[in-house]
């Protein structure tokens, strides 16, 4: 008897891992995200005064994220999975106490603070559910994680902007920090393991720069990195030009406000994106997405400032159809990737991210010199309709 242990019963009953465990985790990060998202490109310009200077940090801090992203599995091998999950919480939390600086150096540390964090949850995250949740049920699950972000993205940006207009920058990070805590404590008492039947050290390629080229070898993963990077283009652009030209046609910042929120709140479709996937398969449904989105663009485009409450209809209408990208994309990489390459992998696969912030305000800064703010959402269209090819031309049938 003496060697017979007892163990505390509340931790008998904490379920086995599976969609809903995911989608709470991934609900309570978009709460510590979504709601300073709006709130740190108003300080920023507090800060700097200069709409240019917004840019340049925005885009220092982005490429530095790009470079951490990418040593993210050095991380992730080096410590347990589990540390950097936390690590990224933490980060969430500390880069709020930046924040509060009020200070150009801590404006800076603290937006590098929370790419750090994200990227390390992201990619931990992600790892996760491919070892806990089944091939066949991956559509599912990410379906059921963008629905229950509804509720983050859709409140989360306006309660920032009302804590920080009425009580202040504190009231605004802190909330932040709580919300980081309650994902670390939540993440905690799920007790997520690595999974010891796939370790990593089988794989070789651990430097960055092997694993990008690792990467780019394998068709399947180079087909989910273009699948991603569509649909976050389309975010990217949703998110900063719709408001910009709600403002440019004369509807005023209310409108763009309105805008990105009604957007947000359509995430509550990828439910039945999911069940679409799951009827007519990943490859048609994500190709009709595509194809629809630059039928849309087009339309945007064309329409313009000609009757912008017209084109606030349609980039909505576009924002429905990404969704269903964000239900069923991601699981062309899950489906791909080699359970020992997993973690390198999902590090460079997420660089997709950093690159649909960079690339399209720079192609746009192009296009914009000779065309109308139309422009715009024509030249997304273009990239919508070759996306729309490549997903109907190369993704299996089988998903």
């Amino acid at each position: 008897m003496a060697t017979h242990v007892r163990h505390p019963i509340w931790l008998r009953e904490v379920r086995p891992a599976g969609a809903r465990t995911f989608a709470s985790l991934y609900t309570v990060e978009s709460f510590a995200r979504a709601t300073i998202s709006s709130v740190i490109p108003i300080q920023a310009y507090e800060i700097l005064q200069s709409e240019q200077s917004v840019s340049v940090l925005y885009t220092v801090v982005s490429l530095l994220g790009l470079s951490v992203t990418l040593f993210m599995p050095m991380l992730i091998r080096r410590f347990a999975r589990r540390w950097v999950y936390t690590a990224g919480a933490c980060l969430l939390a500390i880069g709020s106490l930046f924040f509060v600086t009020d200070t150009l150096f801590g404006q800076a540390l603290g937006m590098l603070c929370r790419v750090m964090g994200a990227s390390a949850l992201s990619i931990t995250l992600n790892l996760y559910i491919m070892d806990h949740i089944r091939k066949t049920e991956f559509i599912r699950s990410e379906s059921l994680r963008m629905a229950w972000s509804t509720f983050a993205w859709t409140g989360g940006p306006t309660l920032g902007i009302l804590l920080y207009t009425r009580y202040g920058i504190y009231a605004a990070h802190g909330a932040v920090a709580v919300f980081a805590l309650i994902l670390l404590a939540l993440f905690w008492y799920y007790r997520l393991s690595d999974n010891q039947m796939i370790a990593a050290g089988r794989s070789r390629a651990l430097n960055p720069i092997s694993n990008i080229g690792r990467f780019i070898a394998q068709p399947r993963l180079r087909l989910a990195w273009l699948i991603a990077f569509g649909r976050s283009c389309y975010w990217t652009t949703f998110f900063v030009y719709g408001p910009l030209f709600m403002v440019i046609a004369g509807e005023g910042e209310v409108a763009g406000g309105l805008l990105i929120s009604a957007g947000n709140a359509l995430l509550f479709t990828a439910i039945y994106w999911g069940r679409a996937g799951k009827r007519f398969g990943a490859r048609a449904t994500i190709a009709f997405a595509f194809a629809a989105m630059g039928v849309i663009l087009f339309a945007a485009g064309w329409v313009s400032t000609t009757a912008p409450l017209i084109t606030g209809a349609l980039l909505l209408c576009g924002a429905l159809f990404t969704i269903a990208i964000d239900a069923l994309g991601s699981t062309v990489f899950m489906r791909s990737v080699h359970p020992y390459e997993r973690s390198q992998m999902a590090a460079v696969y997420r660089t997709y991210l950093d690159f649909s912030e960079l690339t399209p305000p720079m192609v746009y800064s192009i296009v914009l010199a000779f065309f109308g703010l139309g422009s715009v959402f024509a030249t997304l269209g273009l990239l919508m309709v070759g996306c729309a090819v490549v997903s109907w031309r190369y993704v299996p049938k089988s998903m």
